[in-house]
């Protein structure tokens, strides 16, 4: 304890000597970059607006049917993500080593095994080192230490390993009118949130100089394949924001993470799908955007991603190719009498993987099939309120940690 102590407080001797050193103080640095912000009118707009959000998000998901389940911070795997960050924080406790969680991915997943269960929902934390802009610049959204609402549900389509080799008009009906679910659902949600902010918060709003339109649907909808080619293969959301008059419009077929499914991946002669002939009607995933409106000039503001989700893997074996290939894991795991011989090679994912091979009485997979996605709590108000007085992510956070904004975290 005493080293940590020492440690912190050596650190911030040494930033307040920098600070000193430029003509200023701990002080003046407190209250032009946390003070302010805590006492400023606008903030108590942002969080109102983010207490009915949130609320009736929450509200939605029970009404559905929906269970909730508890946070989970600390385990021995988290998402590995594909893009980068700096590392994973991890924690020694009792002997043993836990990551702080990248997001709850894994942990929804197994939370959908009871088959009463129709899915689930969480306001989870992430902790996600995100890399400083590389030319320092400001990148406006990002933040290391958010939460956003996780969601899973069942889909119960019982699609076994033989249909997904040998019978694929079926699978990809099926899969594509799980799709369609997806969406609707998430629609729903956004819809049901959108109505209770404009009800509830107009002088929010007005305060804010933003307006919220309540969507209908479908919301519009757009290939990632037809995106990238017309707009580049980066910030093609916010060039596909422009040519809009909607605050909320689809991505999907997004090339991702390994949860995510690509279908063919997995060839009944063994062989799979090289990443050369992955197409976007091939990935089924799906990211959300949005974009502000504001209310003098009716313009939008640049759209951001709030969402992302998918049709998740959910067979053994395309599971366990897909984390070979993505070099999460090196090796196959052995399992010999219900025992895992190379369980020091698989580390965290180990016992995951055992869990997912198991199989009911009659030799159908145990593990649910399952489609989700995670909505970024940070991220939407970001993106819905942007205008005269939000021009940043830290502007919707009391203790925002935008990498970007501060060499240091005070609170």
């Amino acid at each position: 304890m005493t080293v940590i102590t020492y440690s912190v407080g050596q650190s911030l001797h040494n930033f307040q000597a920098s600070i000193q050193q430029e003509g200023g103080s701990m002080e003046n640095y407190i209250n032009e970059n946390y003070i302010n912000r805590w006492t400023d009118e606008s903030m108590y707009h942002v969080m109102a607006i983010r207490t009915t959000f949130v609320t009736a998000m929450q509200q939605h998901l029970a009404a559905q049917g929906l269970l909730n389940m508890e946070k989970v911070s600390l385990s021995p795997l988290t998402d590995p993500l594909a893009h980068d960050v700096e590392h994973v924080p991890s924690i020694n406790y009792k002997g043993h080593a836990y990551h702080t969680t990248h997001s709850m991915i894994y942990s929804k997943f197994l939370a959908c095994f009871n088959p009463k269960v129709k899915g689930i929902f969480v306001d989870s934390p992430n902790i996600r080192l995100e890399m400083e802009s590389s030319v320092g610049s400001q990148r406006k959204k990002y933040v290391i230490d958010f939460s956003q609402m996780d969601i899973e549900l069942r889909r119960n389509r019982n699609v076994s390993y033989e249909d997904y080799l040998n019978n694929p008009d079926k699978v990809k009906k099926i899969l594509q009118e799980d799709m369609e679910k997806a969406l609707s659902f998430f629609e729903d949600l956004i819809i049901y949130a959108m109505s209770a902010v404009a009800e509830k918060n107009e002088d929010s709003l007005k305060a804010l100089g933003i307006v919220i339109e309540v969507p209908k649907k479908p919301f519009p909808r757009f290939r990632k394949d037809e995106a990238a080619k017309k707009f580049g293969s980066s910030h093609y959301e916010k060039e596909l924001g422009k040519t809009l008059k909607h605050q909320f419009f689809w991505i999907t077929g997004l090339m991702r993470e390994n949860y995510d499914l690509i279908y063919p991946y997995v060839k009944p002669d063994g062989s799979k799908t090289p990443i050369s002939a992955f197409t976007s009607d091939m990935i089924y995933n799906y990211d959300l955007c949005a974009q502000s409106l504001n209310r003098k000039t009716s313009a939008y503001g640049p759209a951001y991603e709030i969402l992302s989700g998918a049709i998740r893997e959910w067979l053994y074996q395309p599971i366990v190719e897909r984390l070979l290939d993505n070099k999460i894991i090196s090796v196959k795991p052995e399992i010999v009498e219900g025992n895992l011989v190379n369980i020091i090679d698989l580390g965290g994912y180990g016992p995951f993987l055992m869990a997912v091979n198991r199989k009911k009485p009659d030799g159908t997979p145990l593990f649910p099939d399952t489609f989700g996605g995670g909505i970024g709590i940070e991220r939407t108000l970001f993106a819905l309120c942007q205008g005269e007085k939000v021009q940043l992510i830290d502007d919707v956070m009391l203790f925002g940690k935008n990498p970007d904004s501060h060499p240091v975290y005070l609170f």
